[in-house]
């Protein structure tokens, strides 16, 4: 739904009431909507407006005597028509540069960052790492460790050595690891690791029919320790303890659900991977971002780019009840920066 399908009036009047519930977080009554909106019109027509908001699904009355307050869907409205960004000033926006331009180190510059974005807007601020366009394979040894543990040496790009630990659904013999990395540094040397575990997995179907039980298995052994690499995706957080202040996110289980999301990653990195391929800010209101952790947040995110490509995502996350007009132009301006500082450090 646009702006546009609502009368002038309501449109208005929609923009106070989200506007005053940001500022204040209490439904908003008809009379205080009336007095705020600056229009001479009566608490009753005001009343009568707020049912046709409320039948559309714009807002809702959390108790049957209380104002009323937006839903997800007058959020959503508000972002997309009515909202007036209200831009960085010069003087902010220096303060900001200065601040990542500080730090020597990648992790000190996402840290920084992520710091930044949860000071200013008093919500929680997350960088993602910086994926790397390609990770050439040169080299990869795997040795077995106690139980069904394995662990998986490889030599990237120019001579960046990374080591995990993965956890494979039964125990590998050391020959039949050996015969794994053989097959990986044979077939797979300088060449993407992406496009290495396409490979494999085209390997181990053919192998159900055409090779061995035990090239099956060091192909198998091969994949997994492949998407164990691709999948080191992680992000910086900081400021998540700032969303215990909001009362609408206070409620125990619902902050379990919250920390939870936050101390597993995955989810939220998915949200993020979404956002990669994006142009400029994206928000995501309730539960538009497809996880009941966050139905009762925001998103705002806005991806970063290190020489011209996107290898990143940052963003904050809140209320449903933020400050949308703020935190938008600074997830923007974050994003920019970090890029910035991202190419000054190469």
């Amino acid at each position: 739904m646009g702006g546009s399908e609502l009368t002038e009036r309501a449109q208005h009047l929609l923009k106070t009431l989200v506007e005053c519930h940001i500022r204040d977080g209490q439904p908003v009554g008809s009379r205080t909507l009336a007095r705020h909106a600056g229009l001479e019109l009566s608490p009753a027509t005001v009343r009568n407006v707020m049912a046709d908001l409320e039948e559309m699904g714009l807002v809702t009355a959390p108790h049957t005597s209380a104002g009323r307050v937006p839903t997800s869907k007058g959020y959503r409205l508000f972002v997309d028509s009515l909202l007036i960004v209200n831009p960085l000033q010069g003087e902010e926006i220096s303060g900001l540069r200065d601040q990542l331009g500080e730090q020597e180190s990648l992790p000190d510059l996402l840290e920084a960052a992520s710091q930044m974005l949860s000071g200013l807007t008093q919500m929680a601020g997350l960088v993602m790492v910086p994926r790397r366009e390609r990770f050439v394979l040169r080299h990869v040894e795997f040795l077995a460790l106690s139980d069904d543990r394995v662990l998986a040496i490889f030599v990237v790009n120019d001579s960046e050595v990374r080591n995990h630990i993965i956890h494979t659904h039964r125990r590998f013999t050391a020959s039949e690891l050996e015969q794994a990395a053989n097959y990986l540094n044979y077939e797979f040397s300088g060449r993407d690791l992406h496009d290495a575990r396409e490979a494999v997995l085209r390997a181990m179907r053919e192998a159900k029919e055409e090779a061995s039980a035990l090239m099956q298995r060091a192909v198998e052994a091969a994949d997994e320790a492949l998407r164990e690499e691709q999948d080191q995706a992680d992000y910086v957080l900081a400021g998540q303890t700032n969303l215990m202040g909001f009362s609408e996110l206070a409620d125990l289980q619902v902050l379990r659900q919250l920390f939870e999301a936050f101390s597993e990653k995955r989810d939220i990195l998915h949200l993020l991977d979404q956002c990669l391929g994006s142009q400029g800010v994206q928000i995501f209101i309730g539960q538009e971002s497809g996880y009941d952790a966050l139905g009762g947040c925001s998103i705002v995110t806005a991806p970063y780019q290190s020489e011209g490509h996107t290898v990143g995502v940052l963003g904050v996350i809140g209320p449903t009840r933020m400050a949308y007009d703020r935190v938008i132009p600074i997830v923007d301006v974050t994003a920019k920066l970090l890029g910035a500082a991202l190419n000054t450090r190469r």
